[in-house]
């Protein structure tokens, strides 16, 4: 599951929504989100384009059978609107904490950190 996280964690940083489908499952449920791979990927796609350099590194994996939970550090400049606020030029930092759980090579479900502390940074 290692070198799966690693591809899953490649994708993520090459922006490639595609790749992205391939490895969420089509029902995914989010916990505190909007369930289902289209709305993870608009979710993607709006912080991609408000952040072209955003990139994740893995600070820490833990597997478990089914379950992967993740320490990430999230990082980029804020160049685009990303939840109704405008573009601020502002190099965001974050924590990511997630815990997938996978089923045929796909995320079935996953919870974590929301984007609170990415807004509290553009937003200050």
């Amino acid at each position: 599951m290692r070198e799966w996280f690693a591809e899953y964690l490649e994708a993520l940083n090459r922006h490639d929504l595609g790749t992205l489908r391939d490895l969420i499952d089509p029902g995914v449920r989010r916990a505190h989100r909007p369930g289902g791979v289209d709305a993870w990927l608009s979710d993607l796609h709006e912080l991609y384009r408000a952040f072209p350099d955003w990139k994740v590194r893995r600070i820490q994996l833990v597997i478990e059978d089914d379950r992967i939970a993740a320490h990430l550090r999230g990082s980029g400049t804020h160049a685009g609107t990303y939840r109704g606020i405008a573009a601020t030029g502002r190099h965001v930092n974050t924590a990511e904490f997630a815990f997938y759980r996978l089923g045929n090579g796909r995320i079935t479900e996953v919870t974590g950190s929301d984007d609170a502390e990415l807004l509290g940074q553009i937003a200050a």
